[in-house]
């Protein structure tokens, strides 16, 4: 039995890399295609994605079908879809001819012989299929990258507190009040943080103070102005 075995294409090389760089950076589109199958997310091998973003040899990729983004190694993803392996093919079966009768005696005799009949040959067994270990599904590796968290003004009493992973924002940013944000400064005990939240603060606590004297001069203002009017008694027919 002759078996015609396909060879194994391998990963993305380091041309590669520096390929789809250039197209992620002139905002293209850049696809590649996964070298093996994955079947706790039910992909096959050969399935398309989309490239995200690449550092080093690590590329996120968001594969057809799947809405999550995964990290995957260079040598696990192909930058053309694979080709199907050579079929094994299957040896023929040889068919026993079956044995000649025997003829009958002469008529001289007085007995008459009955030729014996002849069993039939037993089929072949076929071949046992070949045990198929099976692959234990692949475990999404966590994206290397340094974390960003950013602290920002976002109003007199509001900030705003997100979270980036590499190039890639962690969910939405979150509101938290001034005064815990300068307490979180003081904690982490870096003079350059505190004097520019307290700084921050301190202009908002100006223009709030600005705007209670404005607010108080007004009030003053149209105070007078009514009590001028109430001093008036309507005229008498």
């Amino acid at each position: 039995m002759d078996v015609m075995a396909s060879r194994r294409q391998t990963g993305l090389s380091t041309e590669d890399l520096e390929s789809l760089s250039a197209g992620l950076a002139a905002g293209k589109r850049v696809t590649v295609y996964l070298r093996d199958p994955m079947p706790s997310l039910n992909l096959a091998a050969g399935v398309s994605a989309r490239v995200i973003s690449i550092d080093g040899s690590t590329v996120i990729i968001s594969p057809k079908g799947v809405e999550d983004q995964l990290p995957f190694d260079a040598d696990e993803l192909l930058k053309t879809r694979p080709t199907a392996g050579a079929a094994t093919s299957t040896p023929r079966r040889s068919t026993p001819r079956p044995e000649p009768i025997a003829e009958p005696a002469p008529r001289e005799t007085v007995r008459r012989q009955t030729p014996a009949p002849v069993p039939a040959p037993a089929p072949a067994p076929a071949p046992a299929p070949k045990p198929t270990a099976a692959k234990a599904p692949r475990r999404p590796k966590a994206p290397s990258g340094a974390v960003t968290v950013t602290v920002t003004s976002a109003s007199d009493t509001t900030w705003t507190v997100s979270v980036s992973h590499g190039s890639k924002k962690q969910g939405r940013p979150t509101e938290v009040p001034a005064e815990r944000v300068a307490k979180a400064m003081r904690e982490l005990g870096d003079p350059t943080a505190i004097t520019a939240v307290d700084g921050v603060i301190e202009s908002a606590r100006a223009a709030a103070r600005q705007r209670i004297d404005d607010l108080s001069r007004e009030l003053e203002s149209a105070r007078a102005v009514l009590a001028h009017l109430d001093g008036q008694a309507p005229s008498a027919d």
